[in-house]
């Protein structure tokens, strides 16, 4: 099958590479023509496990290309178009659609014959009947009336396991009317589904709505378990075990009730705001989201309050030696990630930090203010000891897989004091205390 993808971001990229991984011709379009190019040097802006690879080895056989235009013959060989731009929030929490609307334009000027229009981007309730309306409004423009179709495709990846995600997925929702898209795009997922049928064909209004909901429901059960968190924390118990007694019971289990420092990403903070201002949109007063959202905002502040409580409010003259810059381990993804709030109140607070994270570094190099390295008060180290030396404490905020084990002696030597800020509860307490540490984790 030949597709053209219309977006080369995070989920552009991985739906191109693993199309391409199983046979379909894909064209990626982007208007940027620096990613774009730096794709046929197999330079990729984004990190995520397998797809470098993928990339590299698709474009090698022919099967994945790169344009920066759908004027490109190859883009328009397919009769399958997925839009997957970027849809940010607006100052007001919305779903900022122009790039979808802008794709749907460009598909507009240029069809010759039937196509399928399928979202990809997250995108609000409502938004293919905008995409639809766009399509028709420039056939009008060049007098043709050519037949179309437009689905919803909403994606369910998570960053870090994107690509294992899309190859062996826990289920394919798709929003359609037409019995042809759903022919279609049976045929073009049926390749991933070969131990058992995991489509799910529904209305395109309940497609993106179950996207969001979806969403919603996981950032639900983190906000949750953080509120937990922090009671237990003032009533002296431990909420790892209360964790696993809760996930233990099959209703509720052990995915997303994780304490930790709160969640970021591309993903959860976007799609909350813009659900609470779909909710708004139809006078509804979204009370559990607005409380989600406003837990996972304290969240964010609950290991600096730890940090101010042990070492008082002025922290000028103290160092701080922080692991994990990311949001989650798995990418380089730093938006809304807890660390930059953390930073920006030790920073705040008078101390210098040194920081490490595997992957994250160069991106925090480029996003993360100048004036923060220029001034000596954030250092990146390259090795994850390195930041260690001199330190008053060690904070950890992402739990990568070489954090969760680590050489304790070699910690305890290199810090001032042997103090450990656990922001994702990697460590056992009592080990910690029994080995002389002074530990400090979330609600325990």
């Amino acid at each position: 099958m030949r597709l053209t993808i219309i977006g080369t971001g995070y989920v552009g990229l991985v739906t191109g590479a693993c199309f391409a991984e199983m046979g379909n011709t894909v064209t990626c379009v982007d208007i940027d023509a620096r990613k774009i190019e730096n794709l046929h040097k197999g330079i990729l802006a984004i990190y995520e496990p397998g797809l470098e690879p993928a990339v590299i080895n698709n474009y090698k056989q022919g099967r994945l290309r790169f344009t920066v235009s759908l004027d490109d013959p190859a883009a328009l060989e397919a009769n399958v178009f997925f839009i997957a731009v970027g849809t940010p929030p607006g100052e007001d929490g919305s779903a900022d659609l122009q790039y979808v609307l802008a794709a749907a334009r460009d598909i507009g000027r240029r069809i010759k014959g039937y196509s399928i229009i399928v979202d990809k981007s997250t995108v609000p309730v409502g938004t293919a009947d905008k995409v639809r309306a766009a399509i028709q409004d420039e056939l009008k423009k060049r007098s043709l009336q050519i037949p179309f179709d437009v689905a919803s495709n909403p994606e369910f990846l998570k960053e870090g396991a994107a690509v294992e995600d899309f190859m062996k997925p826990d289920r394919v929702v798709i929003g359609t009317d037409s019995d042809e898209v759903r022919a279609v795009m049976h045929d073009l997922y049926a390749p991933f589904m070969r131990n058992r049928e995991r489509i799910f064909f529904m209305g395109v209004r309940e497609a993106e709505m179950t996207k969001y909901a979806a969403n919603a429901m996981l950032a639900t059960k983190i906000s949750f378990m953080n509120e937990i968190s922090n009671l237990c924390d003032r009533m002296g118990v431990d909420v790892e075990s209360v964790r696993h007694g809760i996930g233990s019971d099959s209703r509720i289990g052990y995915s997303f009730i994780y304490p930790g420092a709160g969640y970021g990403g591309s993903c959860f903070p976007k799609d909350v705001k813009a659900l609470v201002r779909m909710a708004h949109e139809q006078n509804f007063d979204p009370l559990v989201l607005n409380a989600v959202e406003a837990r996972n905002e304290a969240q964010k502040h609950v290991l600096f309050d730890k940090i101010v409580k042990r070492f008082g409010p002025d922290l000028r003259n103290r160092v701080f030696a922080l692991w994990g810059l990311a949001f989650k381990p798995g990418t380089d993804d730093m938006r809304e990630a807890p660390a930059e709030v953390l930073l920006e109140e030790l920073l705040g607070a008078g101390s210098r930090v040194k920081a490490y994270d595997p992957v994250a570094m160069p991106v925090a190099r480029r996003e993360l203010p100048t004036e923060w390295f220029s001034s000596g008060k954030l250092e990146l180290a390259s090795q994850q000891y390195d930041v260690l030396s001199g330190a008053d404490a060690l904070i950890l905020v992402t739990e990568w897989k070489p954090f969760r084990h680590p050489d304790f002696d070699q910690i305890k030597k290199l810090l001032k004091q042997p103090a450990i800020f656990d922001g994702r509860n990697q460590y056992d307490p009592a080990t910690l205390r029994a080995a002389g540490f002074e530990y400090t984790g979330i609600g325990r």
